[in-house]
């Protein structure tokens, strides 16, 4: 048996009917007469020496032999169209195609995307907010953006400072509620997205950190981080503000951290890109733009005593 494959035009030509059911619709996308495709069709059959269409008088279906070629071959297709465009965007070095989680979009990168334009008016910017864990090749993803624990032994990472979570809230509302006790009565906001956190980062355990036994159950509930500071923003209560989201507002004062507390978590956003990407010129200036306005507030998490989660674990 010859295992010689038949030419590309002929294979692209059974995708494009395989996919359509339609020898005209292919035609049509590859930009090619329908006696063209027919022809490349015919081909394709001389090489496999049986037929992968049966003609009927106005449609198409797939032979058997047929059928085991399609998935094959669009898939092949696929990854030769995805791997071209990886190769491509070795040679450019002006836009960016960066995938982050929404509430990180949202509250981190949204406010300071002005700054980063103005120092490299060069770099397109384009995101995809989503959680889903994306291929860098098949996406076209230059840059990731991702929280949880690690590690990446598979691409170029890096930490993006360490995190916690502190109740905050409006100045106005601080006035009410002046200490941890305070805060049985008060209005909670329950951020859901960090329930994954072993050991956990959540009310009860950040009461534990100031020594108080006390496990609320009720309040608003939000399974977008971005959402639950939303609402503390609009006084409706008083969120556990995880510090990438919430540090900006702390630094400028719309938020408040009045306790001084915060719980620590292993778990951190990394910056993440293939291997040797991170060399690439409009990778590494988005890089160290990241790093430096983390370290422009700074000062917010240097004025709280850490605690780490784990010393606060139920035993």
């Amino acid at each position: 048996m010859n295992d010689r494959l038949p030419p590309l035009t002929a294979l692209r030509a059974f995708d494009a009917a395989a996919r359509h059911m339609s020898f005209a619709k292919a035609a049509e996308e590859l930009n090619v007469t329908p006696a063209a495709l027919s022809f490349q069709i015919k081909s394709l059959e001389e090489h496999l020496g049986q037929p992968v269409f049966r003609r009927l008088n106005r449609a198409v279906e797939l032979t058997e032999a047929g059928r085991a070629l399609a998935p094959g071959v669009e898939d092949a297709f696929k990854t030769l169209l995805s791997t071209w465009r990886a190769a491509r965007r070795l040679h450019d070095n002006t836009t960016l195609n960066v995938t982050a989680g929404p509430a990180f979009t949202a509250k981190w990168m949204a406010p300071r995307l002005y700054q980063f334009a103005q120092e490299h008016p060069e770099i397109d910017l384009r995101f995809i907010a989503s959680l889903r864990m994306m291929d860098f090749t098949r996406d076209e993803i230059d840059v990731a953006i991702r929280f949880g624990y690690g590690p990446d032994p598979d691409f170029y990472s890096v930490p993006l400072a360490n995190e916690w979570v502190t109740p905050v809230m409006t100045p106005e509302l601080a006035e009410t509620y002046p200490t941890p006790a305070s805060l049985k009565t008060a209005p909670l906001i329950f951020d859901d997205s960090i329930s994954f956190l072993d050991p956990p980062c959540d009310w009860p355990a950040w009461f534990r950190a100031v020594g108080i036994e006390f496990e609320p159950e009720h309040g608003p509930r939000f399974s977008q981080a971005d959402h639950a500071v939303d609402a503390a923003l609009a006084g409706v209560g008083i969120v556990l503000g995880r510090r990438a989201l919430v540090i900006k507002d702390l630094y400028e004062g719309r938020l408040v951290a009045p306790y001084g507390v915060a719980l620590s978590t292993e778990a951190h956003f990394r910056f993440l890109c293939p291997k040797g990407a991170e060399t690439r010129p409009h990778i590494a200036a988005f890089r160290d733009w990241i790093l430096a306005e983390i370290e422009k507030t700074a000062s917010v998490s240097e004025a709280l005593t850490l605690i780490p989660a784990k010393d606060v674990a139920p035993k």
